[in-house]
């Protein structure tokens, strides 16, 4: 787990208190798609799975999650954003999540609920 002032994992230059720790800790909310997408990345690396089941679409959120303790997550590259700006109530984020061993790539969907933006699921 990073302390407040550690690097953020999403790879912006703040530290995880600044930067995805406010998201998780509920202090803030994402304004993008992107902000979404690389605080559920960061979410995945500190096992913050409340955090990720929060940030899921509601029509596609699974009851229950559970996450690997042997990834270890080492990068996060956003490769493409379509749309998700504070203006937009739609986007994409395609990105590689990098662990150690592989990576793992997707175009993912977001949208807003309540306001809020989610992650629906991979675009096919």
């Amino acid at each position: 787990m990073p302390g407040p002032t550690s690097p953020c994992p999403c790879g912006l230059p703040a530290t995880y208190a600044d930067c995805c720790g406010a998201l998780h800790n509920g202090t803030r909310t994402a304004t993008t798609a992107e902000q979404l997408m690389r605080s559920r990345y960061t979410a995945f690396v500190v096992g913050d799975t409340p955090y990720l089941l929060r940030t899921w679409h509601s029509t596609t959120r699974p009851p229950q999650l559970e996450l690997s303790p042997n990834i270890r997550w080492t990068g996060l590259e956003i490769l493409a954003t379509t749309d998700g700006t504070p203006f937009h109530t739609e986007g994409t984020v395609s990105f590689r999540a990098n662990y150690r061993g592989g990576s793992q790539q997707e175009n993912s969907s977001f949208t807003r609920e309540n306001g809020d933006w989610k992650y629906v699921a991979p675009v096919r």
